[in-house]
């Protein structure tokens, strides 16, 4: 598969990073001469200096023969000509990055792809979908849902009050004596030299405190999570979300439809002004929230949660600090670096959002062939959690997960049937339409998807 990849930056290098690694025919173009030195030297892609919305630059590249034509840079207007551009030039599928969120309401879809467009992402909607679903669950640090909701994907650091501390992942399954409503798919774990290690549980795998598990379990499983790791699902009635941009404005109306108690700070007064006007139901205020003082006044010791999403990361982190200080249950800041990802449970927030990378694992939702249905990344390791469809024609179907041996670097963690979830065990038989959830390492991708074809 032929695949063009406009914009050399955190979004397209991660975009080129995974499909490399699945050997495709990756062409990354971008004028800035340093990032695409940066994809040459660490990547197995090819790169092009030019112009994205330049005609011969996109010919040079051949983007007539395109099988798919991504566009991100982080200037919606660029995306949008270069993506009409490689359409009408003969580009099979085209995919734009977008910051305006009018383009993703139903009635303008129908325009969007008369004009050669295939798929819209925002990044921004993305993110605000993401913090809203964080909030809503009180205990986890990422969620996800495969097959419309019958499993889900949380993930959670262990604690000193989780009641599996010490225990092996069989113990806690064999416990309940019934048939598993869950199970864990990977645990990041701090190993003696101090480096995040990923472990893919088996049976003896024992369960360690501050361990980063990442369960699949069923729809109604929620609650036996919550029981095994010692807590209670709280509704944070009280929120506080810090910066009114595009992030800021969507996550508060999410927030305030599923009936939040929420205060929006902006620092920059005539934004705010702005703000108040439009959201006449949200208590707007105008002030800097890495203000300690601003903060107790508008009541942060009483707040539930506590979101900083301005366009600045240190700011976010700051403030999300300071607001865990005076005893906010949970925290969650937007980070533009990757590299911090890996520190939120270091440094004490409950959670990091990147939406650079949640834009570049939507994408990868309409790059995967064949019978991927949905894929998500983990954003503390590198690996993805996919969906799978099973043909009649896949070499697993009819068969079981035993007599299947997946590669080591993988372990599915559920199946959909008939709009069923289960928790399979090594017994279980995987037929044709069968919807399969599969945590899968790099190494172990292409091999993977072999066994769905």
């Amino acid at each position: 598969m032929k695949i063009v990849i406009g914009g050399a930056g955190e979004v397209g290098f991660h975009l080129a990073k995974w499909l490399s690694k699945e050997m495709q025919d990756v062409t990354v173009i971008d004028t800035d001469k340093e990032k695409l030195h940066n994809i040459e030297s660490n990547l197995d892609v090819l790169v092009h200096r030019g112009d994205i919305t330049s005609f011969d630059a996109l010919r040079a590249i051949k983007a007539d023969e395109a099988d798919i034509f991504i566009t991100v840079t982080q200037l919606q207007n660029t995306n949008l000509t270069s993506a009409l551009i490689a359409k009408k030039m003969g580009a099979k599928r085209t995919i734009a990055r977008i910051t305006n969120p009018e383009f993703l309401r139903r009635e303008n879809a129908v325009p969007v792809q008369r004009i050669g467009i295939d798929v819209l992402i925002s990044p921004e909607q993305l993110a605000a979908v993401e913090i809203h679903q964080l909030v809503e669950q009180s205990a986890f640090n990422m969620t996800h849902t495969f097959a419309n909701g019958e499993l889900k994907l949380f993930g959670t650091m262990l604690d000193k009050d989780c009641r599996i501390l010490g225990k092996q992942v069989r113990e806690v399954i064999d416990v309940s004596k019934q048939v598993p409503n869950f199970m864990p798919i990977a645990i990041i774990r701090n190993n003696e030299r101090g480096v995040h290690e990923t472990i893919i549980p088996r049976g003896d795998t024992v369960y360690q405190l501050n361990d980063q598990v990442y369960f699949i379990a069923l729809k109604h499983a929620t609650a036996a999570i919550y029981t095994i790791l010692g807590k209670k699902q709280e509704f944070y009635k009280n929120v506080i979300v810090l910066g009114g941009g595009s992030i800021g404005k969507k996550t508060v109306m999410l927030l305030k439809e599923s009936n939040h108690n929420v205060k929006l700070i902006e620092r920059d007064r005539n934004k705010a002004f702005d703000l108040a006007d439009e959201l006449n139901n949200i208590l707007v205020i105008n002030g800097d929230g890495r203000d300690g003082d601003l903060l107790e006044e508008e009541g942060i010791s009483n707040s539930d949660a506590f979101i900083a999403v301005t366009g600045s990361s240190e700011t976010n982190i700051m403030s999300c600090l300071v607001a865990k200080s005076k005893g906010v249950k949970k925290t969650i800041a937007l980070v533009e670096n990757m590299d911090y990802i890996h520190l939120s449970q270091e440094v004490g927030i409950s959670a990091f959002i990147n939406k650079k990378l949640l834009a570049a694992d939507s994408i990868f939702r309409y790059i995967r062939q064949g019978d991927v249905l949905d894929i998500t990344g983990l954003s503390d390791v590198d690996a993805e959690v996919m969906e799978f469809k099973v043909d009649e024609n896949s070499p697993i179907a009819n068969r079981t997960l035993k007599e299947i041996k997946f590669p080591k670097e993988s372990i599915v963690g559920g199946i959909v049937r008939n709009n069923q979830g289960f928790i399979p065990t090594s017994e279980f038989r995987i037929y044709s339409g069968d919807r399969v959830v599969v945590f899968v390492q790099p190494s172990a991708i292409s091999k993977i998807g072999k066994y769905f074809q």
